[in-house]
């Protein structure tokens, strides 16, 4: 009987992020998971900003992530279902890692997806369109998600785009890596979007969301659990699901 009943959830692994001291060894951890939960894991939910940049052109691959790609592949050829949320920094992936590892791509509209998971009813998403976001955000995002404006962008040159990118995501970094700070205004919208989606969805037993670099397990309510999975810079925090219950853990 296979032993892989296990479904993980991880996010924010950032890799290649200009602040990140040791890319190698970031790289090398997050593989080094991977091959730890592969003999129990049937399913990996990977909820978004896993590489701190990317963008998909039509003849060329971006340098890096090798190990990191070969191991998902590794999981997907040995049938391990693996979901990858786009987030607000990987925001552009679109068919090749799908293709070429054997994965499915999730960009979900409303903040994320419903999904049954050995009977038990999930709310997955990413977290940075999960609740009522700010003007200036919102249209961010939207610009960023134009399809008309990625075509245009699509036609610089990577070897001006991809540097002016990772300075982009960088520039208010420069001292380190964000601060988990989950701010009061951020957390009501969390809240609410989450209470409003219990009353809507009675069977809903987790929302599990990445983005906001901040570990947090508390119920919704009396049936219902927000999981906030934190980040995988420095804390590595993921969660797994044992077809009963759910677990926010450290690595």
């Amino acid at each position: 009987m296979s032993g892989r009943t296990k479904s993980y959830f991880l996010s924010d692994a950032h890799l290649g992020a200009a602040y990140i001291a040791d890319p190698r060894a970031h790289e090398a951890a997050l593989v080094d998971f991977l091959r730890g939960i592969e003999p129990t894991a049937k399913a990996v939910y990977l909820l978004g900003d896993i590489l701190d940049y990317w963008f998909e052109y039509r003849t060329v691959v971006p340098r890096g992530y090798v190990r990191f790609f070969g191991q998902l592949a590794r999981m997907a050829d040995a049938g391990i279902e693996i979901v990858w949320f786009t987030g607000n920094h990987d925001i552009w992936l679109f068919d090749y890692l799908r293709d070429e590892l054997g994965i499915t791509i999730a960009d979900p509209s409303g903040g994320g997806l419903l999904k049954d998971i050995d009977g038990t009813l999930f709310f997955m998403g990413h977290g940075d369109d999960f609740g009522q976001q700010p003007r200036g955000y919102r249209a961010l995002r939207g610009i960023f998600r134009c399809r008309f404006l990625q075509k245009l962008y699509s036609g610089i040159h990577p070897r001006w785009s991809i540097p002016f990118a990772h300075g982009w995501s960088s520039h208010s970094r420069k001292s380190g890596p964000p601060v988990p700070v989950l701010t009061p205004r951020a957390r009501c919208a969390v809240e609410l979007a989450s209470r409003r989606l219990a009353v809507e969805n009675p069977a809903l037993r987790y929302i599990v969301l990445g983005h906001h670099h901040v570990a947090i397990d508390e119920p919704v309510s009396s049936t219902c659990r927000l999981v906030i999975l934190g980040e995988w810079i420095s804390s590595r925090t993921y969660a797994v699901f044992d077809g009963s219950s759910l677990q926010l853990l450290k690595y």
